[in-house]
């Protein structure tokens, strides 16, 4: 399984492709929004022959879903995330404009994912945890066999997601790293929202916002 990362918008979100050995791929966090960054993506899936099955939410703050229309359209696919982050994602709408957004065009989830449900790329299942605190409906994939986890934004590389956003909350943010994230082994990657990968065992013992 392959995981690249491509950094969008202003607010430099990372916009995940998972693929595995037979070119099927999922895009998690679609940030694209200007013509030459869905240009990038669209590009970089027809070079490599990937066949787009899977879109995802992991929450649904504007960063995170400004290419949701595109991608549904151009791939044929639904918008699956959790039921949660519903009224999170319709808000968007509202204050895009305001953020210099002024050309987003709304969409709606198809289908809802919770906790222990498994999303299947071919042979390679993501394990669906549910880790709100960052946004009410936030979820996290994470991938056993491979070791990888795809966090969003609750856990950064020395950081952790803002809590001052509708629906955020510190403590509930905590709970949700403690109890979903730290008690997956040490050498599991995670690959955030934004910045850099980190891995579970560092953040951990090094973690300023929630050691465990």
């Amino acid at each position: 399984m392959k995981i690249h990362t491509f950094t969008f918008n202003p607010f430099y979100e990372n916009t995940f492709v998972v693929a595995n050995d037979n070119g099927d791929c999922m895009i998690v966090d679609p940030g694209c929004y200007e013509k030459e960054e869905k240009e990038i993506l669209d590009k970089f899936i027809t070079q490599n022959n990937y066949q787009v099955k899977k879109l995802i939410n992991t929450h649904c703050h504007i960063d995170h879903v400004l290419g949701n229309a595109y991608v549904k359209k151009k791939y044929s696919v639904n918008l699956e995330g959790h039921e949660n982050d519903v009224e999170t994602l319709k808000a968007v709408e509202t204050y895009a404009p305001a953020y210099g957004f002024a050309n987003y065009e709304s969409t709606d989830m198809d289908s809802y994912l919770k906790e222990g449900d498994t999303v299947e790329l071919g042979d390679d299942l993501f394990e669906v945890l549910y880790v709100p605190g960052h946004a009410p409906g936030h979820i996290a994939l994470y991938n056993k066999i491979e070791k990888v986890l795809l966090g969003g934004d609750v856990l950064f590389n020395g950081s952790i997601g803002r809590t001052d956003l509708p629906g955020g909350d510190f403590d509930t943010l905590a709970k949700s790293i403690k109890e979903k994230f730290y008690t997956l082994p040490e050498d599991v990657t995670v690959y955030c929202g934004h910045g850099e990968s980190t891995t579970i065992g560092k953040e951990k013992v090094s973690n300023p916002f929630v050691k465990a």
